[in-house]
């Protein structure tokens, strides 16, 4: 049976390991998927597909194309991490 795009790229079992590049139009969740992952790695949540333990804050990088795309993306890992 095939997979659909969105079970594919659904943020929440995608796997972690590797670089990952998102692009897409506005209002497609980038930034709900970039938020998802960074707090998968963060919080160590990845199973098999993942590291073997969590990453800190300092080893994981993103880059965003604005400041204001920053502040949106830190505001939203802010809000589920507290």
């Amino acid at each position: 049976m095939a997979l659909m795009i969105s079970e594919i790229l659904n943020p929440l079992t995608l796997p972690l390991q590797g670089a990952r590049l998102i692009e897409a139009s506005a209002g497609t969740g980038k930034t709900y998927t970039l938020a998802a992952l960074y707090l998968r790695l963060l919080l160590g949540l990845g199973g098999m597909a993942a590291y073997p333990r969590p990453l800190s804050v300092e080893e994981i990088l993103v880059v965003t194309f604005t400041e204001a795309a920053t502040e949106e993306l830190r505001g939203r890992i802010r809000d589920n991490i507290h």
